[in-house]
């Protein structure tokens, strides 16, 4: 009996552009980081609707991808909200951000390559500009970009997908300390003793000068928070 082979299916490779799920999710990132919803704040599944100009199904899958980086909480019988973090879970995100960064800066000075270091050096002039501005939202973006590239040039893939998975809330917490007068400058000088160390291969330095960084960036994160109850 001849044997049957099976075809497997068809599959559809078409890209299809950019959905409306998906821009809407970005702007209310983008809203959130620039502190249009206050912590603690309910999200009015109707007025976002109007606001967005969206059908509710594509809000609630935005809202769904949101929640999946932590930006909001959906509570059953409740709706969607802006959380009210404490002090002790901004705490464990930054330990977090140390343990990750520390090493990918690290590993970073010991395998980047020219041609990246040239575009770390970019990202960091791309956020100086930033910082001189009135831009916040460019500070949060043009930050997460130099460490993007650290982390991309770190030789681990797991360590930068794990490191993904906060990015959303670190965005979060900067948006928040860069408001403080004077911490995008501080910031801009601690970011240049990171790119300083990578670019001169220096591994010790680059650990030294991101665990610095990241204890200051959560000092700032903490002042620019309402005090503990």
């Amino acid at each position: 009996m001849d044997e049957i082979k099976m075809m497997p299916p068809e599959l559809n490779l078409r890209v299809l552009p950019r959905t409306v799920q998906q821009e809407a999710v970005d702007k209310l990132r983008l809203a959130i980081f620039s502190g249009v919803f206050e912590p603690g704040s309910r999200l009015i599944e109707s007025n976002l609707c109007l606001r967005l100009g969206i059908s509710r199904p594509s809000l609630r899958e935005a809202l769904r991808s949101l929640a999946a980086e932590r930006l909001i909480d959906i509570v059953p019988n409740r709706g969607p909200s802006i959380p009210a973090l404490t002090w002790e879970e901004v705490t464990a995100i930054y330990e977090a951000r140390e343990l990750l960064e520390v090493e990918a800066v690290g590993r970073c000075a010991e395998r980047i390559s020219n041609e990246q270091l040239d575009a770390l050096e970019k990202s960091l002039s791309a956020f100086e500009a930033a910082a001189l501005s009135n831009d916040g939202l460019a500070r949060i973006t043009t930050a997460a970009d130099f460490y993007s590239i650290i982390l991309a040039n770190c030789g681990n893939p797991i360590l930068e997908e794990i490191h993904r998975g906060l990015v959303a809330r670190i965005s979060l917490f900067r948006s928040r300390s860069m408001s403080l007068k004077g911490r995008a400058m501080s910031s801009l000088t601690e970011m240049r003793e990171i790119y300083e160390a990578i670019a001169a291969h220096d591994e010790k330095a680059a650990r030294k000068a991101s665990r610095k960084h990241v204890l200051k960036a959560m000092a700032a994160a903490k002042k620019s928070m309402p005090p503990p109850d």
